[in-house]
């Protein structure tokens, strides 16, 4: 915790950032120990991880953002309801143009391209993780700003969720890969790929919002509504795919009581 404190704002999210990325690649490494994990275990995890990314939206991101615009008064919800929905058109977009694959659906998205199925399945990871590096960025952003609201192990706590959600997302893109063909090796780098974009995304939003202070309550809104745009677009779907919906559910349930648990017990 000292280490940190000593640290510039930018180069904390960038620390934590590499630990959200390591927690992928400790996810994607499954892929030496099996090839083939059952579906509804890959339910189960796929719900806890939109189970985590809901209650950080709210705890970490969408309630604090509230706290910041208590001086506007009754007009305090603008930056909230602004930055959530603008979350979400800037999700939307992305996943409009940009050349995915839904593996558990087998179901191709965004614009058309000439992509193997590997590379599309990254991209479809790297969607998810794009907001989930901003958040944590912007998390250690509000810290550096002395903001009450915001301290040092409430954004520890969100890089905590984030980090033990992407287990489940590293495992979700190297094993279906080992299943189609490639090498153990080969499907964990793609898998621990996909979770490089978090260090660049966290260190983006950290300066955004350093450099930008007033801007602070719209950008942890903005994460807000794109994690949320890519549980219920992206995350929710996928686990509920195969007819495991209880086993999803109830992965969804426990991501959210550990998430709530980290943010209020550490924040």
């Amino acid at each position: 915790m000292s280490f940190l404190l000593s640290l510039p704002p930018v180069a904390q999210a960038l620390c934590a950032g590499l630990f959200t990325w390591a927690m992928t690649a400790l996810g994607a490494a499954f892929v030496f120990t099996a090839r083939e994990i059952p579906r509804r275990v890959l339910d189960f995890m796929l719900g806890f991880a939109a189970g985590v990314m809901l209650a950080a939206s709210y705890w970490s991101l969408l309630a604090p953002a509230l706290e910041m615009s208590e001086y506007m008064g009754t007009w305090s919800f603008v930056p909230a309801v602004t930055g959530f929905l603008l979350g979400g058109v800037f999700l939307r977009l992305v996943d409009r143009f940009l050349p995915h694959l839904h593996v558990m659906q087998n179901q191709k998205e965004g614009m058309s391209s000439s992509w193997r199925r590997s590379t599309l399945l990254v991209a479809a990871i790297t969607l998810h993780n794009i907001p989930e590096g901003l958040a944590v960025g912007v998390a250690f952003g509000a810290v550096a700003a002395g903001l009450p609201s915001a301290d040092l192990a409430g954004a520890l706590a969100l890089a905590m969720g984030i980090g033990i959600q992407n287990l489940p997302e590293g495992t979700a893109v190297s094993v279906p890969l080992r299943r189609e063909g490639l090498s153990r090796t080969k499907a964990f780098m793609y898998g621990q790929f996909s979770g490089t974009v978090e260090p660049v995304a966290a260190v983006i939003g950290a300066a955004a919002v350093t450099v930008a202070q007033p801007l602070l309550p719209y950008a942890l809104a903005f994460a807000a509504g794109a994690m949320v745009f890519v549980v219920v677009e992206e995350v929710v779907p996928e686990s509920q795919a195969s007819g495991h919906g209880d086993l999803a559910t109830a992965g969804v349930m426990l991501g959210f009581a550990v998430m709530m648990t980290l943010d209020v017990a550490l924040g």
